[in-house]
C-alpha cells in the first residue's frame, strides 16, 4: 500500500489549494480515506475524510464550507479542495486509509485501529496572513 501525497505550498491567506492523494495496492470501494493535520506543537487532528462504504464525508467544524473531499476512482486519487485558506490552517497534511469504516469514526479516531491504518508522508501547507 502506497499513499503519496501532493499539492501543498506557501499561499495568501484567502487563496486556495488542492491537495492529491495517490493510493495504489488498496481498493476505494472499501476502505475510508482521509486527510489530517498536524501544525506545529499541536496534536494531529482529522481535516476531512470520506467513505463509499456508506457513501459518507466528513468535515471539522473549522474547515466546513471551506473545504470538499472527492474522490476519482479511476485514478484512485483523493482531493482535498482547499478555498478561502487561514493562517490556522497552516499545518503538515496527511493521508491515511483504513478499511471499512465510516468516514466520521475514521476523521475522530472513534473505532480506528492504528495498526489498520496507512499513512502517507505528508505534504506542507503554508497560509500567510
Amino acid at each position: 500500500v502506497q499513499l503519496v501525497e501532493s499539492g501543498g505550498g506557501l499561499v495568501q491567506a484567502g487563496g486556495s489549494l488542492r491537495l492529491s492523494c495517490a493510493a495504489s495496492g488498496i481498493n476505494f470501494d472499501d476502505h475510508a480515506i482521509g486527510w489530517f493535520r498536524q501544525a506545529p506543537g499541536k496534536e494531529r487532528e482529522g481535516v476531512s475524510c470520506i467513505s463509499r462504504s456508506d457513501d459518507s464525508t466528513y468535515y471539522t467544524d473549522s474547515v466546513k464550507g471551506r473545504f470538499t473531499i472527492f474522490s476519482d476512482t479511476a485514478k484512485n486519487t483523493v482531493y482535498l479542495q482547499m478555498n478561502n485558506l487561514k493562517p490556522e490552517d497552516t499545518a503538515v497534511y496527511f493521508c491515511a486509509a483504513e478499511p471499512w469504516l465510516p468516514s466520521y469514526y475514521f476523521c475522530t479516531g472513534h473505532g480506528t485501529s492504528p495498526n489498520d491504518v496507512f499513512w502517507g508522508r505528508g505534504t506542507q501547507v503554508t497560509v500567510s496572513q
